[in-house]
């Protein structure tokens, strides 16, 4: 018997397919079912973001199981709300797939979600389906503060830049998997991104004037927080770059999704101090001036 595809139990029936596998929260006073949900957000602010991944773009499905992409996809909204400071309650979907899509793909992709989310507490509250030629995934995060939000536009000369997480790790595994390797922890780090999550409250706890999620590159992301702070940001080569790994996809290389932040205090544990915020403009590394970094339509 073929497998069953979306086509095969339409659209309603593949929303109750998945929302089948999707567990609530004490937070969620009304989840799928209705035209929104409900969430309960006691301090009475919300940390909201939303991303895309295209299939082709962000992910293959030659490359990637079902279940990667749904990691990743919650991954790449979980780790802007860490970067504000805050901790993810919950996630909305969007699905476009094409008709033949099988309908394990979908359930399996619900899985990678529910599972990621499940790493902060977060849960899949709703969202929406629809035919398209290709896939394409929309994720929207919210999320709640415990203590103050950190913009990008508070780092002041003087203060530390640090590091929380990775860099350079998915842009070393995607480089493999263009070249025909399809196993290895960079590959995996590709595929599935392992975001600091509790970092960034950490962080913000910790007095972070400025932070983001680093998922354009860590020279681009910094230069867009330089921008937003009026400041230059000098990286030190020696704190920075890794034996093993290439200069540039280190400085260049997006969707690790780890945290870069200023701050004047000791950074919490788990971060690592990577430079220092000057007076001037734009990012360098040891003194020379460095841009680049991923950016769609260019």
């Amino acid at each position: 018997m073929a497998e069953p595809t979306a086509r095969d139990v339409g659209e309603f029936g593949l929303i109750a397919a998945v929302t089948a596998r999707l567990p609530q929260s004490a937070a969620v006073l009304l989840g799928p079912g209705d035209d929104a949900a409900v969430v309960s957000f006691p301090d009475g602010r919300v940390v909201a973001t939303t991303d895309v991944l295209v299939e082709g773009v962000h992910f293959r499905r030659d490359w990637s199981t079902a279940y990667d992409v749904g990691r990743k996809a919650a991954a790449a909204n979980l780790a802007d709300v860490a970067a504000m400071g805050g901790t993810a309650t919950a996630l909305l979907v969007g699905l476009a797939s094409p008709g033949d899509l099988p309908l394990q793909w979908a359930l399996d992709l619900a899985d990678g979600l529910r599972d990621e989310a499940a790493l902060v507490g977060a849960v899949i509250v709703g969202g929406d389906t629809v035919k398209a030629d290709q896939i394409v995934i929309s994720v929207t995060a919210l999320g709640s503060l415990a203590g103050p939000f950190v913009l990008r536009s508070g780092a002041r000369a003087g203060q530390q830049v640090v590091l929380a997480g990775q860099v350079g790790r998915s842009a070393a595994g995607l480089r493999l998997l263009i070249e025909g390797t399809l196993v290895g922890p960079l590959v995996d780090a590709h595929r599935r991104p392992t975001p600091p999550y509790d970092l960034g409250p950490a962080l913000a706890a910790a007095g972070a004037t400025a932070m983001c999620d680093v998922s354009d590159g860590l020279v681009q992301d910094l230069g867009h927080l330089a921008a937003a702070s009026g400041v230059g940001i000098d990286l030190v080569s020696a704190l920075l770059l890794e034996e093993g790994l290439d200069p540039d996809d280190v400085l260049m290389g997006g969707e690790d999704h780890a945290l870069v932040a200023t701050l004047t205090g000791p950074a919490p544990e788990g971060c690592r101090v990577i430079g220092r915020v000057v007076a001037g403009e734009g990012v360098r590394l040891d003194g020379q001036r460095v841009v680049g970094g991923w950016e769609h339509h260019r």
